[in-house]
């Protein structure tokens, strides 16, 4: 629940506010800039919003609980907010984007509606669309390795080892720890765990015959 500024509460109630979207985005380099789908420039805590970008608000997605969130804005590539050269160079990586709804007559009236971060920008001739994720998508990133059965190196990196000029026709590989041992000899490099039980081990019972030595199941 949002709680609105005594005037700001004071005008939507009396059907007096006019209203606008506001975004203010700050770079990991510190610069902020702000954009607004209003017809003139605002100037909102400090930062000039500018109304020439044609910024307009996209698709909107929240959720309970952990899902993290998402949030779209469409615009304009410019040379003095959003250049094709600072995108290129990765200047707007992760920048943090909040939107916030104003009364364009008297700015200090705002509440923030959303903020998060850009994970991606897109773009169709001049036109970008910016793509924003809640604060709760870190939760969702996968830090460090995870264990699985197949091997997470792709075939002929560097973490895999294997000549791919020794293997003209294999182009493709199914990870496993049997192709890696016996279609490329490369078992010692092998970068997954083939003896993490599976879901088969929870209904395993014990059986007669085979091996049980305690040794390794290859």
């Amino acid at each position: 629940m949002r709680i609105l500024p005594s005037g700001l509460s004071d005008r939507v109630a009396g059907g007096a506010a006019m209203l606008c979207h506001v975004w203010i985005a700050r770079r990991g380099d510190g610069a902020r800039f702000g954009f607004t789908d209003h017809d003139r420039d605002l100037e909102v805590d400090g930062v000039v919003c500018r109304a020439g970008t044609g910024w307009a608000a996209g698709a909107a997605e929240t959720a309970e609980g952990t899902a993290p969130g998402q949030a779209s804005a469409s615009g304009v590539l410019d040379a003095e907010t959003i250049s094709e050269g600072d995108v290129a160079a990765g200047l707007w990586d992760g920048a943090e984007v909040s939107l916030w709804r104003v009364d364009w007559s008297e700015p200090a009236l705002r509440v923030r509606l959303w903020v998060g971060r850009l994970s991606r920008i897109t773009r169709a001739g001049e036109v970008f669309t910016a793509e924003v994720e809640g604060p709760l998508a870190k939760l969702e990133r996968v830090v460090g390795r995870t264990y699985g059965r197949l091997c997470d190196a792709m075939l002929g990196d560097a973490r895999c080892g294997v000549d791919l000029s020794a293997w003209p026709d294999e182009t493709v590989c199914d990870r496993s720890f049997r192709t890696c041992r016996e279609r490329f000899g490369n078992a010692t490099r092998f970068r997954g765990f083939p003896d993490i039980p599976g879901d088969d081990f929870l209904t395993a019972v014990p059986a007669e015959g085979g091996r049980h030595d305690g040794g390794s199941r290859r």
